[in-house]
């Protein structure tokens, strides 16, 4: 039952060279502990729409490792946010997110997956809240796990909505807690502890704006949190910034990807275009040329002077 027993199931499959050797099918559905402390859900004080930008992935030294899309669509009070990252070493991630807008924010789904050598374990997760279901796939050892989770998740729960969320905290809001299924690779119930640090200025085509520095702390509850902090596995604190304003806008974050994985940043990035000429550049050439025509052709049907004789 679930009532108070812990009831687990998981599927693994071991594999070499890509051939399935073997495998043994264990039941594992698990109960997640609730926390406690939980947050309010986020009030809707803007809402959003369709939305498509395109985004930059770089290391703390300022590396370039992937670019992406962040792609953004709307239906009555449904929105569908995804997130591809492609990275250069051939690794690729891609979550998508579903949420409501109505007077609050509420998380329908979320499904990330990861795979190739950017990540230390190729994974797929997926959360279902109306169902109260978490699955997660993984390698282990070299044996593929699957792992289903079930209970009642939290109202306030923020998996790949944070920046949405930032952008409709209120500016007299000091500090905000929200929950967050991490994995690592199982699914561990935290919470988030926003804060907004200070204004930093930025510039924008020599242009100067002020955009919002938020630190994004992450808190393990109870023996889980104690065991954490002692042997230094807690995660660095997130810094995520935002364009203030009537329009509020996301600019940039340092954040990791993966339970334990290095800090990145992500931020927004502005198309290039080859080198060859633009189409205005095209078009001046094209007026000019069609200028020149006609004196050219002048030219050409005025008569020639004869040179002067130096003879007398």
């Amino acid at each position: 039952t679930l009532g108070g027993a812990t009831v687990r199931t998981a599927t693994r499959r071991a594999t070499t060279s890509g051939a399935l050797i073997g495998g043994a099918l264990v039941a594992a559905v698990v109960l997640l502990a609730p926390s406690s402390s939980r947050g309010e859900p986020i009030a809707v004080r803007h809402s959003e729409g369709l939305a498509h930008g395109f985004v930059i992935l770089q290391t703390a030294e300022g590396t370039a490792l992937a670019d992406g899309d962040l792609i953004q669509t709307s239906s009555g009070a449904r929105v569908t946010t995804r997130l591809i990252l492609r990275f250069k070493d051939g690794s690729r991630h891609e979550e998508t997110t579903v949420y409501t807008q109505r007077t609050t924010f509420r998380l329908v789904s979320n499904h990330v997956v990861q795979s190739g050598p950017a990540f230390k374990t190729a994974r797929e997760s997926t959360i279902d809240v109306r169902r109260g279901q978490v699955t997660v796939r993984y390698t282990d050892d070299g044996k593929e796990v699957v792992s289903q989770e079930r209970s009642e998740l939290p109202a306030d729960l923020a998996n790949g909505m944070t920046m949405v969320l930032l952008k409709n905290l209120s500016p007299t809001t000091s500090k905000t807690t929200v929950s967050m299924l991490a994995f690592t690779p199982k699914p561990q119930l935290v919470q988030l502890e926003i804060s907004s640090a200070r204004e930093e200025p930025f510039t924008i085509a020599g242009s100067w704006r002020k955009a919002i520095h938020y630190v994004v702390k992450v808190h393990v509850p109870g023996l889980t949190g104690v065991v954490a902090s002692v042997f230094g596995k807690i995660p660095p604190d997130s810094h995520i910034w935002i364009l203030g304003g009537e329009a509020p806008a996301f600019v940039a974050a340092e954040t990791s990807l993966v339970s334990g994985g290095p800090q990145w940043r992500i931020e927004l990035a502005s198309p290039k275009w080859p080198s060859a000429p633009s189409a205005s550049a095209k078009k001046d050439s094209k007026d000019a040329q069609a200028a020149k025509g006609p004196e050219r052709a002048s030219a050409a049907r005025a008569p020639r002077k004869r040179p002067r004789s130096r003879m007398k």
